[in-house]
């Protein structure tokens, strides 16, 4: 299937942007620069989508360490990076994701499709027949007058688990967020789950390598009390560890 596949195939004509010109592309040079700063404060690797030129504008130089592959080779590929190093399944669904992705978007609000943002996961081959499961995040960085996403940003970091997918598009500090199924193709408006205060500490010292004991004994709560949390906390999110728990409460901005 991948011999088949197109760069045209991963722009929507949903999102179709025209009317680019030079002008516009002299301002975008701020943006590429900030980019790069917030590539030098971060492990995230970054890179913004031009969906003018259906490319690549900005790839940080970090991501070679995430994907084996320099920036200047990743940024020369721009989409055939991906048809060549993303497997057959994984590509399929990243197509059907685009394409279902900006059917949503279309129905947000254009002044507020600029605080939205996707998540999902996918693998990345790697040399040996090894792969990588990393989770991919775009959010709109410039919009057309019409609201068609222009410029989108990414970032990108090693995700928890082994599966493919965990689709949802939300805005910050909403109480409901978006997921869709690769069973059933459709998307569905979930609640937000909530944490309390104790649970947002257990989590959060969980993940600096703090033991129960000594959870229990910053936060002047019995190591049952540690251990229940814990064990609401991977329920609310049907995790089954706090390295997926850690992935759940950032993609859904929890922590």
């Amino acid at each position: 299937m991948a011999n088949d596949i197109q760069i045209g195939d991963f722009f929507s004509l949903l999102n179709s942007v025209e009317n680019i010109n030079d002008t516009d592309y002299e301002k975008v040079q701020l943006l590429i620069e900030a980019a790069k700063s917030f590539e030098r404060s971060t492990y995230q690797c970054v890179y913004i989508i031009d969906y003018n030129k259906k490319d690549f504008l900005y790839v940080s130089a970090n991501i070679a360490k995430l994907c084996g592959v320099d920036a200047k080779r990743v940024k020369d590929f721009g989409y055939r990076f991906y048809i060549d190093y993303v497997p057959e399944d994984d590509l399929k669904m990243l197509l059907e994701i685009n394409e279902n992705g900006f059917k949503l978007f279309e129905t947000i609000p254009i002044a507020e499709r600029r605080e939205y943002t996707i998540s999902y996961n996918f693998h990345i081959k790697k040399q040996g027949n090894r792969k990588a499961l990393i989770n991919h995040k775009i959010t709109p960085l410039v919009l057309t007058p019409d609201g068609r996403m222009w410029l989108g940003m990414c970032t990108i970091s090693l995700a928890a688990g082994n599966r493919a997918g965990n689709v949802i598009i939300k805005k910050p500090g909403a109480d409901t967020f978006y997921e869709y199924s690769l069973d059933t193709h459709k998307w569905s408006q979930k609640p937000e789950i909530s944490l309390s205060e104790t649970e947002k500490e257990v989590l959060s010292l969980s993940t600096q390598g703090y033991t129960m004991n000594n959870i229990a004994d910053i936060i002047c709560k019995s190591v049952d009390t540690v251990k229940a949390c814990k064990r609401s906390i991977f329920q609310k999110m049907d995790v089954k560890n706090i390295a997926e728990a850690l992935t759940y409460a950032q993609n859904h901005q929890l922590i």
